[in-house]
């Protein structure tokens, strides 16, 4: 798995680089034998490009191909989500971004309840009963996929028998046999406690929901930094199970044959988001509304299934008339609920704070 993420991230980077370059010979073209003056009025009147924000592994290709097919200069900033939302809290009085694409909605209902994203957004897209059921009343962001929190990622070769439910995993046959990611760096984990806890006690039994997670930490849980960690724990045979998001699990099936996915009962439904800063231009915002039609477009789609298929690519679309990648099950095979958003957005910090410091060491 480390070697094909490699290969994902040189591939971005290349595709970057590439765009990067045209641009330049572009520009080089466009100012050869003109005089100084003519030079410095086309660098002063210059495309600002839309700022978008991501977190999301298929980003490069959809950017590039907006790019190609709209005229409009992107500028991307691929970071963590976390990092990504920190930014965009600290420089509220004077924002650098345009557009905000991301896993999850409770980042996005945070940032809602900040007044830091434009309300009432407009799509050209036909959501999908899946899209419909993850956009949010005012409309304040709009989801661009879905995946599920948490898939089970299991050694064929150590599990004949997988679970079928969570609690099966606080059996004795399990024990310090399970893995999961911490919520402190990976965006998927708290959106997956959160369903859990929900699922457990519901909005107002957070201890008993917090519960569930101790006695799985007392039946051996083993809780990774980062994902490749986690997936390569299972391989390895350091454990025989992990909990990770769907696509990512997926995509780890198709690179190693002797892994397999399932969906215990009731895993959670995790959508990819997007958002505009509230205060974006009137330029801005219109460009940042481009940018979210294409991405929900066909060809936006095309490009998100072609991004990462070992990895974000295996997500269910939400607009009508786009199939997901062969192999993944129908979501009527998933067991799934969802949870409130903007209820479990107010908890996250506390949450997290609780499961770095009693279930992480």
């Amino acid at each position: 798995m480390p070697h094909r993420a490699g290969a994902i991230a040189r591939s971005r980077l290349l595709l970057r680089s590439a765009t990067a370059l045209a641009v330049a010979a572009l520009g080089t073209g466009l100012l050869a034998g003109q005089p100084a003056s003519a030079a410095s009025h086309h660098h002063a009147t210059k495309p600002v490009p839309l700022e978008v924000y991501s977190s999301e592994g298929y980003d490069a290709l959809v950017v590039h191909d907006f790019e190609a097919e709209t005229g409009i200069p992107v500028h991307l900033e691929t970071k963590p989500l976390k990092t990504l939302t920190a930014e965009v809290q600290s420089t509220k009085s004077n924002p650098h971004w345009g557009v905000l694409w991301v896993d999850g909605p409770t980042a996005m209902a945070t940032l809602d309840g900040e007044h830091l994203l434009v309300k009432h957004l407009k799509t050209t897209a036909s959501l999908n009963a899946l899209g419909l059921h993850a956009l949010p009343k005012d409309k304040s962001f709009v989801p661009t996929g879905v995946t599920f929190t948490a898939a089970l990622l299991y050694s064929t070769k150590a599990v004949s028998l997988p679970p079928t439910t969570f609690a099966q995993l606080l059996l004795p046959q399990w024990k310090g046999q399970i893995a999961m990611t911490t919520p402190k760096q990976v965006a998927a984990t708290y959106p997956f406690i959160a369903g859990q806890i929900a699922q457990v006690g519901g909005t107002k039994g957070v201890a008993k929901g917090e519960a569930y997670f101790t006695a799985l930490k007392k039946n051996g849980l083993v809780v990774y930094p980062t994902t490749g960690q986690t997936i390569q724990a299972v391989s390895s045979g350091k454990v025989k199970a992990a909990l990770l998001q769907s696509s990512v699990a997926v995509g780890a099936e198709h690179v190693d044959p002797t892994l397999g996915v399932t969906y215990l009962h009731t895993v959670t439904v995790l959508p990819s988001t997007i958002a505009v800063d509230a205060k974006a231009t009137k330029k801005q915002r219109a460009e940042g509304a481009k940018f979210i039609n294409y991405v929900l477009s066909a060809s936006g789609q095309n490009a998100m299934q072609a991004g990462t298929r070992y990895d974000e690519s295996n997500y269910y679309p939400v607009v009508d008339n786009v199939q997901p990648l062969a192999g993944l099950p129908s979501t009527g095979a998933i067991p799934s609920k969802r949870i409130t958003p903007y209820v479990w957005a107010k908890r996250q910090a506390a949450i997290t704070a609780w499961f770095v410091k009693h279930i992480t060491h």
